[in-house]
């Protein structure tokens, strides 16, 4: 890790005069104000430095979280943290700029939360928080949830990059003062192949437009966002097939497997004060719409024109939501409280059908002998109040209730309609023994929702499925530049999502618990230097035993990683020099229901140098894999058939193969 540090400092030149040391990690300053030691910050200028492979990969940012992809470029990513293989999104809720991005009863999977409309160097300031301890979080966020937020202004720049296996980007964006506030515009096109036999041939588009006024306490934006996506998918193949030949490492049974997404939206943000108090509001309108052809069991359905199947949905999504915070004295305690509701109404039709080579098959002409299609209507509306009690100069209360309703209908093949309603109570007692140190104690329930289609047709899923966590936190400052936090953590799941490669999606599941600490330490060596590593163990299992599909029966919950890890340092302002050099962990993992079958996981090095070059200037050049790992990114074990295998298929591992070493450089002009 210092060894880039020293490169950089010998750069820069021995003899620069040293600046006063400026803290700018806000992970270091959040005593007296976090609920738990799960609760964080990452800022703008760690995001910047993130050397990000693909876009969702700056959420890695956030301790403890694995991002990585199955299946294609412009699908959703595929989310680990806390011993939850999250799949798509089913227990990481993430908004972007005020707007919720998973989706629920998605034609893939239950919470899909696609960012690849994600700009990068729009994106500022991730605040995160793990658990079910927070009031404001709702739907699939009882394990973890995400806000990253958008920038009000850009230095107008243009940037250039061009790297191996095929990866080309422009992206041009900046504001400009225009009446009481500033118009925000950004471009961004790219193109990518991957190291694929079948090239990936991504090609995508995102536009964002902006106006903003105002300062941090009175002031108003709205934005207008365009994303468009092609591409081709090499995803998880049968090991099978690499061993007698039938494809090599980056190829693909079916490479007729891809997808094809658009994502427009427009919302706004307000907020003012009033009252004596903070006023915050927003609403936002999406219209989302997305194709992908899969074909993961090959010919165990279909022997004669093989598993591809069609998922496409075309969905409207309406939210919005506004909370009031205030401070007031009660009773000789000082007490921060809020209120706030969010509403979200998502129209969609929903389909699946059996394709060859992208085209759907008559059904007189597919032994699959399906075809689903669905109109469903969501409706969702959060209540929630929280109130942060100051008993004395030691001890402090959140404490909170939400209270949950949804409803949904559905007017096709899975006819019906359901509802319910969930009361979530939600606390923690903060002990500050010193100035240095914090004590938290954790609890609350939470949920996530399940597809509505698995509710009507009556397969064990609940609506609202319920999930109660607690926690023990540390948090210690042990200078004003090394800080740790610790977290000893504890989840149980009413339902587990699994999934079934039959048909490409998640399903209802059984009772889950979950166990397992976080350990996270930063420390600002020097004014330029910045190390931060963390740390999650977990141990995790289904609370009966369960039937994986394969033969194989037990309790563990295939796809949990064992442990998950980063070690990333940050080199800032160093002269004309910054940039980052991370590696990310993912341990190993059940793939069977017993663990007779494990995944292997994977470490990888990333790094990113940046330079000033004058004149308004600037270079970087990224370098991922950087020691050539020849890895997974991803592991399942299922039944598929292969051409002249029995009827029943065969269980085998299937697996996604880690990109190979890949550079990008990059140019930048001020303009």
């Amino acid at each position: 890790m210092w060894m880039l540090a020293a490169t950089l400092a010998l750069m820069a030149g021995a003899n620069e005069p040293l600046e006063e040391i400026v803290v700018t990690s806000q992970r270091l300053g959040l005593i007296g104000t976090a609920t738990s030691a799960s609760q964080g910050v990452v800022v703008n200028n760690e995001l910047a430095l993130a050397p990000a492979f693909r876009p969702g990969q700056l959420l890695e940012t956030v301790p403890g979280l694995d991002v990585t992809s199955h299946s294609g470029e412009g699908k959703a990513n595929q989310y680990l943290l806390r011993g939850y293989n999250l799949d798509h999104g089913t227990n990481l809720g993430i908004s972007v700029d005020g707007m919720s991005v998973n989706e629920p009863t998605h034609a893939h999977g239950q919470g899909y939360a696609d960012v690849n409309f994600l700009v990068p160097e729009l994106a500022t300031d991730i605040h995160y928080a793990k658990g079910t301890y927070y009031a404001p979080e709702g739907d699939f966020s009882s394990v973890g949830a995400v806000h990253i937020a958008y920038l009000d202004r850009l230095s107008p720049i243009a940037t250039a990059t061009m790297g191996t296996l095929g990866f080309q980007r422009l992206f041009s964006g900046g504001s400009i003062a225009r009446g009481e506030g500033n118009w925000l515009g950004a471009l961004e096109l790219q193109h990518y192949n991957g190291p694929w036999n079948h090239a990936d041939d991504q090609r995508k588009i995102n536009a964002a437009l902006r106006y903003s006024a105002g300062d941090e306490r009175n002031g108003y934006s709205w934005t207008a966002m365009l994303y468009h996506g092609t591409w081709n998918s090499t995803t998880d193949q049968p090991e099978r097939a690499y061993s007698e030949g039938l494809i090599d490492r980056y190829g693909s049974l079916d490479p007729a497997d891809g997808g094809h997404a658009q994502r427009a939206s427009l919302s706004a943000q307000y907020h003012a004060v009033r009252w004596e108090g903070q006023l915050q509001a927003n609403a936002y309108m999406i219209d989302n719409q997305l194709t992908l052809w899969n074909n993961f069991t090959h010919y165990l359905l279909d022997p004669v024109n093989g598993d591809q199947e069609a998922q496409h949905e075309g969905r409207t999504t309406l939210g919005a939501g506004a909370d009031y915070s205030r401070t007031d004295h009660l009773f000789g305690h000082t007490n921060d409280w809020t209120i706030g509701v969010q509403l979200r109404h998502d129209s969609l039709a929903v389909s699946r059908l059996p394709t060859l080579d992208r085209v759907p098959l008559p059904a007189s002409d597919s032994p699959l002998g399906f075809k689903e299609s669905d109109q469903v209507h969501l409706s969702a509306v959060g209540l929630y109040f929280q109130s942060t009690t100051h008993w004395n100069s030691w001890l402090r209360s959140v404490l909170g209730a939400r209270e949950d309703f949804q409803s949904g209908a559905d007017a096709g093949t899975n006819q019906g309609s359901a509802n319910a309603a969930l009361f979530e109570p939600k606390g923690s007692l903060i002990f500050t023994p010193a100035d240095t140190t914090e004590i938290y104690l954790s609890a609350g329930r939470g949920f996530h929702s399940d597809d509505l289609r698995g509710v009507t047709q009556a397969r064990g899923a609940p609506l609202l499925a319920t999930q109660v966590g607690q926690e023990i936190g540390l948090r210690q400052q042990f200078t004003r530049r090394i800080a740790a936090t610790l977290a000893l953590f504890s989840l149980d799941a009413q339902s587990e999502t699994t999934y079934n490669p039959d048909i490409g999606q998640d399903e209802a599941g059984p009772a889950s618990r979950r166990r397992g600490f976080e350990l996270n330490l930063t420390v600002q060596a020097t004014r330029w230097l910045e190390l931060y590593a963390s740390y999650s163990a977990n141990h995790a299992r289904f609370k009966t035993p369960f039937d994986d599909g394969t033969g194989h029966l037990g309790t563990y919950l295939p796809n949990a990683p064992f442990a998950t890890g980063s070690l990333t340092t940050y080199v800032k302002n160093l002269g004309s020099w910054s940039g980052a050099l991370e590696y990310r962990y993912l341990g190993a993992f059940p793939l069977s229901s017993d663990d007779v079958v494990q995944g292997h996981g994977y470490g990888e090095w990333n790094g990113d140098v940046h330079r000033t070059l004058g004149h308004r200037w600037s270079a970087s050049l990224g370098v991922y894999n950087l020691l050539g790992v020849r890895a997974d990114a991803a592991e399942f074990w299922y039944v598929d058939r292969l051409p002249g295998e029995p009827a029943a298929g065969v269980a085998d591992l299937h697996r996604h193969p880690l990109e190979p070493r890949a550079f990008r450089l990059s140019l930048s002009k001020d303009l």
